[in-house]
């Protein structure tokens, strides 16, 4: 049985109007690798210190899923303003 895998990302955005860029390019690469979002956004709490302003999860069918759609042009492409727009602790994971 494939395990799924994860993106999990804690993002502090940088510059509020370049963002939103990332967010529209990242649609190309998410739709093509069958990403669904688990949490985008939203309230959350850092009872253990800051973790950022914005935490992501985002579910692949599979582990390998998860990392093609990282290295896939398309999401590369998308990334460039990310970078731009902010600083993040992201890491892929598989599931159980």
């Amino acid at each position: 049985m494939t395990r799924k895998g994860y993106w999990i990302a804690m993002v502090d955005i940088r510059d509020p109007e370049v963002y939103p860029r990332y967010v529209a390019a990242n649609a190309v690469a998410f739709e093509k690798y069958g990403a669904r979002f688990l949490a985008r956004g939203g309230r959350h709490e850092d009872p253990e210190g800051p973790t950022g302003q914005r935490h992501v999860i985002i579910e692949f069918d599979s582990y390998e899923q998860a990392l093609a759609c990282y290295n896939s042009p398309e999401y590369q492409e998308a990334l460039k303003h990310r970078l731009a727009a902010s600083t993040a602790h992201f890491s892929i994971v598989e599931g159980v």
